[in-house]
């Protein structure tokens, strides 16, 4: 599938919202500590060690804004991050796939996933983050159930495209886009990213920009 093709415009906009100071906000372990929701809100998700806590990194330009860890699990509440100047929140939610955790608290992070993607009317898209080498798994089809059930745009972000070669990446965006196109509530695009080596990362925030004044968060906040 061919990737979104962004103006110089759409381009400047996106690493102009992302060269300002993004900061921590808080970390959500249920949701009666949700933010009021009178802002814009777009989330990232995807299986433990996906990549989304780097993704976040990469797009603010800022190494430890997100935490990183190679421990499956790390993010275990939805944490929100804000930039002065926009009525806009970025929110890191909980991986999901993850073997090692006790079972209540796998309970616990699916049960607050499910409440927040039903009950959040601030929410306009999600990032629904797939490592390249993989392709779409078992766990991330459940994921897009519960997207779909709760009527929640989400958009396929391939992360680590780095790690594997060209013609196989093109052949994971092509599966993926195909998969895509079988869901009501998926956007059309697929995007190819790594955090590494900065592919894509323009891409992914022109299209948050473009997202945020649709919506009238880049007016202030």
């Amino acid at each position: 599938m061919p990737a979104q093709d962004f103006t110089a415009d759409e381009l400047a906009a996106g690493e102009a919202l992302f060269a300002r100071g993004w900061q921590f906000v808080k970390s959500v372990p249920s949701l009666e500590f949700l933010p009021s929701p009178d802002r814009t809100e777009m989330a990232f998700a995807g299986r433990s060690n996906v990549g989304k806590s780097s993704l976040i990194n990469a797009l603010v330009g800022q190494r430890g804004l997100a935490r990183t860890s190679n421990t499956p699990g790390r993010t275990q509440e939805l944490n929100y991050f804000e930039v002065p100047g926009a009525a806009l929140f970025l929110v890191d939610m909980p991986g999901y796939g993850f073997a090692k955790a006790p079972k209540a608290k796998v309970d616990a992070w699916t049960r607050l996933v499910k409440d927040y993607l039903r009950g959040r009317p601030s929410l306009v898209r999600v990032f629904f983050l797939i490592d390249a080498r993989h392709g779409l798994k078992p766990p991330d089809l459940g994921m897009m159930a519960l997207m779909d059930e709760a009527a929640v745009s989400y958009q396929a972000v391939l992360t680590k495209a780095d790690k594997i070669k060209p013609h196989e990446l093109a052949r994971i965006l092509e599966k993926t886009a195909e998969e895509m196109a079988k869901h009501a509530a998926a956007y059309t695009v697929t995007l190819a990213t790594s955090s590494q080596t900065g592919t894509g990362i323009p891409d992914l925030r022109a299209e948050i920009a473009r997202l945020a004044a649709v919506h009238g968060a880049l007016g202030g906040g």
